[in-house]
């Protein structure tokens, strides 16, 4: 099937499944020419930083499809957990304000002497907040787990989300964002070799591999590990992006399954050196934001590929999932 019929096929496919808009589309991609110049190769930037929402970034296109299914269901109310800067609960309180909604957030890590960040931002869209202590994510599923019990007793219908909307019906909304892409080279009359970017509940990845396989993109897609080491984000990658690639009728090679855990650092939420260095690269090169836990991190893993000799000769698309509001964050 030629790969337009192959892109018109999975758009009939995708729009079966329900959906509450959220997300200005489609982002910019656009080159970003002094670093391209710095460099010595061609480097482009996919703006999921402004899907237009909640201030934006990657976990609207998850977002509208898994509220979508909670509107669906009759819920009334979204629970969901992550880190205490977690941009997913950000835009999930700003989901649910939109689509009429309670929403309860358990962040994990402890509660902070001061708002700041995306927590301001949680309190402000009238979220329920939740501190747990633990810097687990485990933990924080089993917190959510026991208010979901709680809520059903207080005669809630409640929708559930696990971290960072990874489940299958999330992650299509990264399908969609790869035939995007796919028309942002169109677009450009360009194709890229190499689309890197940040993974942490792996999501985003799966969606993306899910779109090369459904299409047959023979470019490759790496995820810059923020959480987990190569070979457990690997397996929990390929799982996902299976299960999704199933919902639309296709299967996926587990070699094109790519993750690069070297830049992670202490752990998940904790800056790095290469991360901030990253930051001030981009800000100053280019006037992009980038932000501490993930495009930071992401950033430093493209700047050391590049300087290591890892990615050369290549045009590369970088990504950029949002996060801004960590930046002001204590």
């Amino acid at each position: 099937m030629p790969e337009n019929e192959k892109m018109e096929y999975l758009e009939d496919r995708i729009g079966t499944f329900p959906c509450f808009p959220l997300s200005l589309l489609p982002t910019p991609c656009h080159r970003l020419d002094r670093l391209s110049k710095a460099l010595g190769l061609e480097i482009y930037c996919k703006r999921d930083d402004l899907t237009g929402f909640g201030l934006g970034g990657n976990k609207t296109r998850k977002l509208e499809l898994l509220v979508g299914e909670a509107l669906e269901q009759g819920c009334d109310t979204l629970v969901t957990c992550g880190g205490v800067q977690s941009n997913f609960c950000r835009l999930t309180a700003a989901a649910g304000v939109a689509a009429g909604m309670q929403v309860h957030l358990v962040l994990g890590g402890g509660r902070p002497e001061k708002d700041t960040g995306n927590l301001v931002l949680d309190r402000l869209l009238g979220a329920d907040i939740h501190h747990v202590s633990s810097s687990r994510w485990d933990d924080w599923e089993v917190k959510s787990d026991a208010l979901v019990q709680k809520l059903h007793s207080q005669g809630r219908k409640v929708f559930r989300i696990p971290i960072g909307g990874s489940v299958p019906t999330g992650a299509i909304g990264y399908v969609s964002a790869f035939l995007e892409i796919l028309k942002d080279e169109e677009r450009l009359g360009l194709s890229f070799d190499h689309i890197l970017h940040a993974t942490g509940s792996a999501g985003t990845q799966a969606g993306l591999v899910a779109g090369r396989a459904l299409t047959g993109w023979k470019g490759r897609i790496t995820g810059i590990s923020v959480s987990a080491g190569e070979k457990d984000m690997e397996a929990t990658v390929y799982g996902l992006a299976s299960s999704t690639a199933a919902l639309l009728g296709g299967k996926v090679d587990r070699r094109s399954v790519l993750v690069d855990d070297r830049f992670i650092g202490p752990g998940y939420g904790v800056s790095t050196p290469e991360g901030e260095e990253a930051i001030r690269i981009f800000a100053r090169q280019e006037g992009v934001f980038l932000d501490r836990v993930y495009t930071g991190k992401a950033a430093s893993g493209l700047l050391a590929g590049i300087k290591r000799g890892e990615i050369t000769g290549e045009r590369v698309l970088f990504l950029h999932t949002g996060g801004q509001p960590e930046l002001f964050a204590e």
